[in-house]
C-alpha cells in the first residue's frame, strides 16, 4: 500500500512517531508526501520540498536470522537502482555510490536515509524526479534534466515493487549476492575516490570493492587497503 499526503515535515519522522505511539506498521506500506519541509539526508544535511519528487519512507521489521542490519543501505541502494533504470533516459550513465547514493553521469539524483526506531528501520528515500536542491560541493541532479519529467506515482509503484523483491531476496539467500548485484551496478574497481571518515583528514584512493560484510575497501597510494565503516564518499573527479 502506498499511502500519499499533501505535505509533511519528513516522512521518517511521521513514521518514527507513529511507532513510538506503539503502531504496528507492516512492510509493504508506504509514505510518500507531494511537498516535505524538514527532510533530512546522512549527515545532518537538508534535503527538502521538491514538489514532483519522490519522498517517502518505509519500514524493515527485523527478524532473526536476518543479515546485518546495516546492509539494508546497499539492498535500498540496489532497489532504487533498479527501480530507476526504466526512467534514465537513453545514454545516461546511471550507478551506485557508496554507501547509498545514486548517480547520473556522476550527479546525485537521490539519496536514502536509514533510521533505527525500536527495532525497526525506517528506509527514507528521496529521489530527484522533477529538481533538485543546492546542495554546497556537490554535483545534482534530477531525472527532468535529461529528459521529460517522470510520473511520481508510477516511479513509488516501480519502487514498492523492487524494494519488496531485493527485501525477500536479502532474507532468502543471504548477503553475498546482493554485494555482487551492487558492485556490477556501482562505479568500476579503480575508480579515483575521496573519502571523508568521521574525524579524520580526508583520505585520498581507488574503490577496491566491498569487504563481506558491505563495507567499502580503499586502496591507498601506499598499496594497502582501508576497510571504511562510515563517512561521506566523493568520487574524486565529481
Amino acid at each position: 500500500m502506498i499511502h500519499s499526503v499533501e505535505q509533511t515535515g519528513s516522512t521518517n519522522a511521521d513514521l518514527a512517531a507513529r511507532i513510538a505511539c506503539g503502531d504496528y506498521l507492516p512492510e509493504g506500506d508506504w509514505l510518500v508526501a507531494d511537498r516535505q519541509t524538514a527532510g533530512r539526508g546522512r549527515l545532518g544535511r537538508v534535503w527538502s520540498d521538491g514538489f514532483g519528487n519522490f519522498m517517502g519512507s518505509t519500514v524493515v521489521r527485523l527478524a532473526p536470522g536476518d543479515p546485518s542490519p546495516a546492509s539494508l543501505a546497499l539492498l535500498t541502494g540496489l532497489a532504487v537502482h533498479d527501480a530507476l533504470a526504466g526512467f534514465v533516459a537513453k545514454g545516461r550513465v546511471l550507478r551506485l555510490k557508496w554507501p547509498n547514493d545514486l548517480l547520473v553521469d556522476d550527479a546525485k539524483v537521490a539519496g536514502i536515509l536509514l533510521e533505527m526506531k525500536a527495532g525497526t528501520v525506517i528506509v527514507g528515500i528521496g529521489v530527484n524526479l522533477a529538481s533538485a536542491p543546492e546542495v554546497p560541493d556537490r554535483k545534482v541532479a534530477a531525472l527532468s534534466d535529461f529528459a521529460p519529467p517522470s510520473s511520481r506515482d508510477l516511479f513509488a509503484g516501480a519502487l514498492a515493487e523492487c524494494f519488496d523483491r531485493e527485501l525477500q531476496r536479502w532474507r532468502s539467500v543471504g548477503l553475498a549476492p546482493l554485494l555482487r548485484r551492487w558492485q556490477s551496478a556501482a562505479h568500476p574497481k579503480g575508480t579515483p575516490l575521496t573519502v571523508l571518515p568521521p574525524g579524520e583528514d580526508a583520505l585520498h584512493g581507488t574503490f577496491a570493492g566491498l569487504a563481506d560484510d558491505g563495507n567499502l575497501r580503499l586502496a591507498l597510494p601506499d598499496g594497502s587497503i582501508r576497510t571504511i565503516h562510515a563517512g561521506d564518499v566523493l568520487l574524486a573527479n565529481a
